[in-house]
């Protein structure tokens, strides 16, 4: 099973996450543009690596998607915040009939989600739930059907992909299921693009903004 992580600048963390997946999972890396040599980690760890030339979280999740070969994806970030022993939990989901599972974010420390980005991800997830979407977080581990996920034509390329996803999951009547999963620090040595900063975090949720409307 093909477990898509988009990334960029992740040479740190890669070693961790690609030894902690489970049997049957198989790591396509699509990488971003990085400049501290992910690539060449993670194709030394066993790792499928493409590259993704667009600038964008979602360019750089949807081009995964697209060449994924397993029926079920998985999708999950490679900074080493969540445990991919934990994928088997939302496949078991996705098997069971739900359309789409996603990880809920449960922090292990007090500094594993800093305050912005919390925020943020909860005035998104309350506006989801405003349009129907039962769930509290914009997960960044989520196991679906392939196929599923393309047909539903998402547009957005950048920060906003997630929450797309969602919305257009609403739409379609997809039944989406929620479990908590484990949020951890970053490892040593990388730095969140989104909630690194109180910057980075303005910046994703306005991408976020733009698919409500």
């Amino acid at each position: 099973m093909d477990v898509v992580l988009p990334c960029l600048d992740e040479a740190a963390a890669l070693p961790g996450v690609l030894r902690a997946l489970p049997p049957g999972f198989r790591a396509l890396v699509v990488d971003n543009g990085s400049r501290d040599g992910s690539p060449e980690v993670a194709a030394e760890l066993g790792a499928r690596v493409v590259h993704e030339p667009r600038k964008g979280y979602g360019a750089a999740a949807h081009t995964g998607v697209e060449l994924a070969r397993s029926e079920i994806v998985c999708v999950l970030d490679a900074d080493g915040s969540l445990d991919p022993r934990q994928l088997p939990d939302l496949v078991d989901l996705v098997r069971a009939g739900a359309h789409l599972a996603v990880g809920r974010r449960v922090p292990t420390t007090s500094g594993s989600w800093p305050w912005h980005a919390r925020a943020g991800n909860a005035v998104l997830a309350a506006l989801l739930r405003g349009k129907g979407l039962p769930v509290r977080d914009i997960a960044p581990m989520r196991a679906f059907r392939r196929q599923d996920l393309l047909d539903l034509g998402i547009q957005d390329r950048a920060f906003g992909y997630p929450l797309e996803l969602l919305l257009r999951a609403g739409e379609a009547g997809w039944r989406v299921e929620e479990r908590d999963v484990t949020y951890g620090p970053r490892a040593a040595g990388t730095k969140s693009k989104v909630s690194g900063s109180v910057r980075g975090t303005v910046r994703a949720v306005r991408d976020m903004a733009g698919v409500l409307r």
